[in-house]
């Protein structure tokens, strides 16, 4: 056995002309709703559309989206980006999911939050999702945590430097480098309030950009993390106490509430939101609420799952109007109770047809 490290290995491999060949791995979100599957097809030419791409079908008997008598289950190319673990003329391709008489898997939301926001286009609803995240090992014991115990409490992990203040960083860096050479609108990132936990954010987008992106930079999170051998999860809360939980926080705006006087746009969306808010709480997380109620309980930066609240800087608030905003008289809203784990296309679909007006 080469004493040689296996990645060093693999690169050379890497390095070898791949001739006129193109690798496209298709990417699509799997029967959980919150776990993503793929595969590779060889192509021989660089495909610059998602149309490019050929219709493709996996085994969904294997994948929780169809039974083992009637398993194929077709891809269908949506957003191509470029491939930053192969590189060259390499592609990512996100696909949504159909099933054998054409009709969308119970976890492609992606249809119909397209249909939703064609509607609303003329309003150009924008978007920037917030995504925290917790590095773990393979038993799901967070990453760097002494074993069978705890770190330091809370306090100065929070955007921290140095030995012992953060765990984790090259993850994070290597996962912020491949999303921008992957073309994913990330707009920065930061450690967050629990050790091992951290937040990037993406956006602004339009529409279904949103839930575009985000879910391949969680692909590109989940692939960079198994290079270090580290998992993912985006539990709401993966550790119970006086631990601070992970959130999706949507950052949204229509083109009014960016206007000069959009503040009054804003508080009018706040009250859309306040008379859904039960709506709202079961479309922010994937088992309709449950995940969140551990989240969700008024402590730790949240507001109780039970209680809607709005509030000016306020982080303890279901909805906040940044600081900068209220200065300003226009901008956007952050609502904070979608759960890390939460699907984007669900979210933002909700969203607009809450503040849009656009009926179910």
């Amino acid at each position: 056995m080469s004493d040689k490290p296996t990645k060093q290995i693999l690169g050379n491999y890497l390095e070898l002309d791949q001739g006129e060949y193109v690798q496209v791995m298709y990417v699509w979100i799997d029967g959980t709703g919150e776990n993503l599957r793929c595969k590779t097809k060889t192509m021989s030419f660089e495909p610059k559309e998602p149309n490019d791409c050929p219709i493709w079908n996996f085994d969904g008997s294997s994948t929780g989206q169809a039974s083992g008598s009637n398993s194929d289950v077709y891809l269908h190319p949506v957003a191509i980006f470029r491939d930053p673990f192969r590189r060259g003329p390499n592609k990512l391709l996100l696909c949504e999911t159909y099933h054998y008489d054409h009709k969308p898997t119970a976890t492609n939301l992606r249809k119909s939050c397209k249909t939703v926001m064609e509607k609303a286009k003329d309003e150009h609803p924008w978007f920037g999702i917030e995504q925290e995240y917790t590095l773990v090992d393979e038993s799901n014991h967070p990453y760097g945590w002494p074993k069978g115990g705890y770190p330091a409490p809370q306090g100065p992990y929070y955007c921290g430097v140095g030995t012992g203040k953060v765990l984790g960083r090259d993850v994070v860096e290597a996962h912020y480098r491949a999303c921008l050479y992957a073309g994913i609108k990330i707009a920065g990132t930061n450690a967050e309030v629990m050790p091992s936990q951290w937040e990037y954010q993406i956006g602004p987008c339009e529409g279904i950009e949103m839930g575009d992106h985000l879910w391949m930079s969680r692909f590109i999170l989940h692939r960079v993390a198994e290079d270090f051998g580290i998992c993912i999860t985006f539990d709401p809360k993966p550790v119970p106490g006086d631990w601070n939980g992970a959130g999706a926080h949507t950052n949204f705006s229509t083109l009014a509430m960016r206007e000069e006087g959009g503040l009054s746009h804003i508080y009018e969306a706040i009250e859309k939101l306040s008379k859904v808010h039960d709506l709202h709480m079961k479309a922010y997380d994937p088992k309709d609420g449950t995940d969140n109620m551990r989240r969700l309980t008024g402590r730790h930066e949240t507001a109780d799952i039970h209680t809607f609240c709005h509030g000016v800087a306020d982080r303890g608030a279901s909805v906040r109007i940044p600081r900068q905003c209220a200065e300003d008289g226009h901008g956007y809203l952050e609502d904070r109770r979608p759960a890390a784990n939460a699907d984007p296309y669900k979210v933002t679909e909700r969203v607009v047809r809450t503040v849009c007006e656009i009926a179910d």
